[in-house]
């Protein structure tokens, strides 16, 4: 109706009874032990990295990562995060609400699928919860493995797509 305007007198009393989305479990944490020490961070750290010395906690010391987002290699494991490529949120929007937390945490630790990736860590942050109707890899060269694996993950995952999303990947997938 145009021009018309909610009454808050009249349409406040019932925001009680409207229905709360339930945000995505926070995903501080979420990195599970692999192996002795090591969680699945360092554990991709030494997949994705070359040359990773680590010390007895596991920690990488020293080594070199490429991302292949950005083409950039780094020395420092402090200079690159673990990307999950399918982000948590996304994730959790497009269907992992109703996964159980056992399901939700082999997710975020998906050492098989292409779901875990070491990255430039300010390329991960700015990518954060956007999906590839909004972000891709600024690496022209990485996109089509990039729209490859979204949809490798989305599909095993039983995660479903938006339309932008959808009609993003289909652009990119079409021109490889």
């Amino acid at each position: 109706m145009p021009g018309w305007q909610p009454d808050l007198v009249r349409t406040s009393p019932f925001l009680g009874s409207v229905a709360v989305q339930e945000s995505c479990p926070d995903p501080a944490g979420h990195w599970i032990t692999i192996s002795g020490t090591c969680d699945t961070r360092e554990t991709i750290l030494k997949r994705d990295g070359a040359s990773v010395v680590t010390s007895s906690s596991c920690a990488a010391t020293s080594g070199s990562w490429y991302s292949p987002y950005d083409g950039a290699t780094w020395s420092a494991a402090s200079d690159v995060d673990i990307d999950h490529l399918v982000p948590l949120s996304e994730a959790w929007g497009s269907g992992a609400y109703g996964w159980t937390a056992a399901k939700r945490e082999q997710f975020a630790n998906d050492r098989t699928r292409p779901q875990l990736i070491a990255v430039t860590d300010n390329v991960n942050q700015s990518k954060g919860d956007q999906d590839p109707g909004t972000w891709w890899p600024s690496r022209t060269a990485y996109k089509c493995t990039y729209a490859r694996a979204w949809v490798q993950v989305k599909h095993c995952y039983g995660l479903s797509v938006d339309s932008t999303e959808k009609s993003a990947l289909t652009s990119v997938l079409n021109g490889c």
